[in-house]
């Protein structure tokens, strides 16, 4: 599953600009400038997925971007979280249930799902592959993440 979901940027009559998705609800943010809005939807979208995972409410499919619209994606560990979190629901498996499969505590199960906790990649892979699913990295051409400014050579 790719984690890139489609937003409109709308021109506020005050300057700003608001944001919406069209797949997630709750999903609402904007901005001063295009750059900051386009910023704050990453975060917006961390925190919508998060709140759907907590109420066990099924994680949207990303529709394809269409014309007029932005990409946002989910930074991997963020992705990789959600991932974890819907192969689970998926399976009908706890935090609890995952806790034995991997010998560790249920709290450590929950901190693993939180996309506000940091995690390291390599522990949310292994507990992806105790439930039966791989994670793969694909690189791409860019579309320009607003929180990671282009690399410029010296």
């Amino acid at each position: 599953m790719r984690y890139v979901y489609p937003c409109i940027l709308h021109p506020e009559a005050d300057g700003g600009f608001s944001v919406s998705f069209l797949d997630v609800e709750g999903a609402n943010t904007g901005g001063a400038t295009r750059e900051e809005a386009l910023c704050m939807a990453e975060d917006a979208l961390v925190a919508a997925l998060g709140a759907y995972h907590r109420l066990r409410r099924e994680i949207p499919l990303p529709s394809p971007v269409g014309e007029g619209q932005e990409a946002i994606r989910l930074q991997p560990v963020a992705a990789a979280k959600i991932a974890l979190g819907t192969a689970m629901r998926q399976q009908g498996l706890n935090n609890i249930g995952l806790a034995k499969i991997l010998g560790v505590t249920e709290s450590a199960v929950r901190k693993l799902l939180n996309p506000d906790h940091q995690s390291h990649i390599s522990t949310i892979d292994r507990a992806l592959q105790a439930v039966g699913r791989s994670l793969i990295v694909e690189d791409q051409p860019a579309v320009q993440h607003p929180k990671s400014p282009a690399l410029t050579s010296t």
